[in-house]
């Protein structure tokens, strides 16, 4: 089972995504950026510690205050604009039994690739601040997540930002 650590309901409810866009659309670019993204910079230990809270429904325990601290002040706004990131590229389109399609609207314009690429580019920049705030809150703060130090399993915390590609 995985746990979700936002629903289509935050997502649209931060970001241009129009509330009428079905949950089933973006729920599954929400696991995609959580599993990519927000792993990586959590580490696997962290990870699956959130994984578990939310699962079990200790997330909002007295005891638990740091890890829905982190959740809710870093890891969701972090999470939404990758989410974006994920989706815009992919948002016109469906496939279904008779081929890949694009949706427009009869009282529409559509969009080119650059426009789709600087929204794009435009979320990735949003996620990319929110991520160099948890950074630096774990900077400041790891003592308070052991799992975030004691990284033994697949995946290590990624402390660093770096959306440049390749450098020769």
């Amino acid at each position: 089972m995985t746990a979700l650590f936002i629903s289509p309901k935050y997502v649209k409810r931060k970001s241009i995504i129009d509330g009428e866009v079905d949950a089933d659309k973006i729920i599954q670019f929400i696991e995609t950026a959580q599993d990519i993204h927000i792993q990586n910079y959590l580490g696997t230990n962290l990870y699956k510690k959130l994984q578990t809270l939310i699962i079990d429904d200790e997330i909002n325990d007295a005891g638990n205050a740091n890890y829905k601290l982190l959740l809710d002040d870093y890891i969701k706004p972090m999470l939404a604009w990758y989410t974006q990131a994920e989706y815009i590229p992919f948002a016109a389109y469906t496939i279904s039994n008779g081929g890949v399609y694009r949706h427009r609207s009869d009282n529409s314009d559509a969009v080119d690739y650059s426009e789709i690429a600087g929204l794009t580019t435009r979320a990735t920049d949003k996620a990319t601040f929110y991520t160099n705030r948890f950074i630096d809150y774990m900077n400041f703060n790891s003592e308070l997540y052991p799992e975030f130090i004691s990284s033994s399993e697949a995946m290590y915390p990624d402390r660093d930002v770096n959306n440049i590609g390749w450098v020769l």
